[in-house]
This record gives structure tokens, C-alpha cells and sequence, in this order.
């Protein structure tokens, strides 16, 4: 294949891609490009400025391996730091008379465990997310190239955001199968007393009690859970993302220093995950639910817990889904940076639908 059937292949693609933490990373070494100089490139120029000669592929399976690292990174680390604040959750979820409040469930955990009480479940938050996350961010830049070569460059510009929702929509569904056995390991640790402190006491543990299934009792809710979750994520940053340096930012982005285009992915993300964390809440529950109630189903937790019940923990889940999200974008876009990943410029309306919008107002 020629180099420039190979620029026209992917041209879809940079066109298509609205960002996610791509154009506008702390670090971008093109983020300082002027604008009129972007104006008056062709395609294929622009296209191979985004990606120099030192630069990986996009595309190639070591793209997307690289991409994957980044997602292990991005979410291992987050979801792992913020396990007390998750356990905590999870215990208000699942014991709202004894964990009252976020101060309470602290309070109270520390007085059962103490300090090393509040890293309960680290082992399978770290595992099990950091597959997640080559899953998430992997796949998620598999689908949109995908589905942005079948949409075309036009359709693929129009229609960007339903582009964005499907590819991670996509991606998460293939990350959940890999995150589930985790997960429960994770939430049986943190709420089912009595319960070994150890993964590799647990493990074995349902495997002996309920089998394989007890592995993935709670997929389905899973994926109720992160599916729209991610969607969100991706959704959500990228739109607010182009409202804060529309209406927010004094100033172009491409003219933003690396400190200020710091702070607008981390306040987008931030945004992004209150609004995950209320959309994915109540299935969170089910789930956290499930996994402390041996062989109960999704629907007799939901009946269980009642419209009210299922909102429990909302507070301490916006403060961490908040703060997950905000990290998460800032550490997949340093790594790409640190790997020497190209990130596509910000969409432009191919020239093609010009012409045709053109000849429409003649």
C-alpha cells in the first residue's frame, strides 16, 4: 500500500476524531500550531504533520498496543488510589444503618480496621482495572477507526459524537467480561464480613461456593453500569471540552499554555464524571448488591433495595468517578505523549461537504 492511500485510509479518521484528550494534551508538541497556517493546508499536509517520521502508526497493532498500555496506566492507577473512598462507597451501598455517611464509613471502618483497613480490595481494584483499561482505551481506538472508515469522512464528521458513543460503547462492553471476575472478588472482600482480605483466598473461594458464575453473576449489571458510564466519559468530556475554551477560556486553545490546557482536561473530566457517575449509580449498587448476597439475582436486589435504595452512596461516587475521570484523560494523554502516539488535530469539515454546502446556498 502507498503512502498516500495510506494518508487517504486514515484521513476519515483525524477528521472524524473531536479530540478526546488528543488536540489539546498538557504536553502536545503541536498544540502551538497557528491557526491560519492549519486553515490553508491540504488534508494529506496536515495529516502528515500529525504524525512525523518518529511517531507510531496509527493503526498498526503496535498502535493500539501502546494505546492499551496507556488505558492499564490510566485506570490501574486511579482506581487503586482511590480504594478507600470506593470501599466506603460500596459499604453505604450495601450497609446504609452502620455506614451513614462518607465521615461515618471512614470513621467506622478505621475502627474495625484501622488504617491498613482501608486499603481492603486494592489487589483486585488494581488487576481488575488495569485490564479494564486496555480494554477501554484499547479497543475504543480500534472502533472508531472502524466505524469512522465505514461512515466515510463526511458522514464520520457529522455524526462525531454518535461515532464517539458507539466506539466506546464498543470497547467497554469487551472490557467488562475482563474486569467482572475482579470485581467481584473486589466488592465480596469489601462488604461480605468475615470475608479473607486476600484475592487469592477469595478467589478459590467462590469458585468453590458458586462456581464460574459466581464469577460473572454480575455482568449484566456491570455493563449497565459501565456501558453508559463510558459513553458519557467519552461523549461528555469532548463537548465540554469545546464549550470551555468556547465560552470559558479567554482564548484560543492553540494559544493556551501547558499549565491552562491542564486545567480545562482536568475541569472537563471532572464535569464528565459527575454526570458518569449519576447515569451508572444505581446499577453500581446492584452490583455491589450482588456481589455481597450469595445467589441473588439483579431483579430481587433492584426489588430489595426500592427507587430510593438504589441512590445510596451517590455522594461519595461523584467525588470518586469525578476524580477518576479528570485523572484518567490527564495520564492516557501524558502517555501518549511519553510514547511518542500521534493525536489527531481538531475536526475540520472535509472539503468535499463544503462544496457541497456551497452549492446548496447557490
Amino acid at each position: 500500500m502507498s503512502s498516500s492511500d495510506t494518508n487517504s485510509k486514515f484521513l476519515g479518521y483525524y477528521e472524524a476524531a473531536q479530540g478526546s484528550s488528543f488536540p489539546f494534551g498538557p504536553f502536545s508538541r503541536h498544540a502551538q500550531c497557528q491557526a491560519g497556517q492549519e486553515q490553508h493546508q491540504q488534508p494529506e499536509h496536515r495529516l502528515m504533520m500529525a504524525s512525523t517520521s518518529d511517531e507510531v502508526k496509527v493503526g498498526t497493532l503496535k498502535y493500539y498496543a501502546l494505546c492499551g498500555f496507556g488505558g492499564i496506566l490510566s485506570c490501574g492507577i486511579t482506581h487503586t488510589a482511590l480504594t478507600p473512598l470506593d470501599l466506603v462507597k460500596c459499604r453505604i451501598q450495601v450497609n446504609p444503618e452502620k455506614y451513614k455517611s462518607i465521615v461515618n464509613g471512614f470513621k467506622v471502618t478505621m475502627e474495625e480496621g484501622g488504617v491498613r483497613g482501608l486499603g481492603r480490595g486494592w489487589a483486585p481494584t488494581a488487576i481488575g482495572y488495569s485490564l479494564q483499561g486496555l480494554g477501554k482505551f484499547g479497543f475504543y481506538e480500534i472502533f472508531k477507526i472502524v466505524y469512522g472508515n465505514v461512515l466515510g469522512e463526511e458522514l464520520s464528521y457529522l455524526y462525531r459524537t454518535s461515532l464517539y458513543l458507539a466506539a466506546s460503547a464498543s470497547a467497554e462492553f469487551f472490557a467488562d467480561i475482563a474486569l467482572c471476575p475482579l470485581e467481584a472478588c473486589k466488592v465480596r472482600t469489601q462488604t461480605k464480613p468475615g470475608t479473607s482480605p486476600l484475592l487469592r483466598v477469595v478467589a478459590p473461594e467462590i469458585m468453590r461456593s458458586e462456581g464460574l458464575a459466581g464469577f460473572y453473576k454480575g455482568l449484566v449489571p456491570l455493563w449497565m453500569r459501565q456501558i453508559p458510564y463510558t459513553m458519557m466519559k467519552f461523549a461528555c468530556f469532548e463537548r465540554t471540552v469545546e464549550l470551555l475554551y468556547k465560552h470559558v477560556v479567554p482564548k484560543p486553545r492553540d494559544q493556551c499554555g501547558k499549565g491552562e490546557q491542564l486545567t480545562v482536561t482536568f475541569a472537563a473530566g471532572y464535569i464528565a464524571g459527575v454526570f458518569c457517575a449519576v447515569v451508572s449509580h444505581p446499577a453500581d449498587t446492584v452490583v455491589s448488591k450482588l456481589n455481597q448476597d450469595k445467589g441473588s439475582t439483579a431483579g430481587q436486589v433492584l426489588k430489595k433495595l426500592g427507587p430510593i435504595g438504589v441512590w445510596k452512596g451517590l455522594t461519595p461516587r461523584i467525588i470518586m468517578i469525578g476524580t477518576l475521570t479528570a485523572l484518567q484523560w490527564f495520564i492516557y494523554d501524558a502517555v501518549k505523549v511519553w510514547l511518542r502516539l500521534p493525536r489527531p488535530p481538531p475536526p475540520e469539515m472535509p472539503e468535499s461537504l463544503k462544496r457541497k454546502l456551497a452549492a446548496k446556498q447557490q
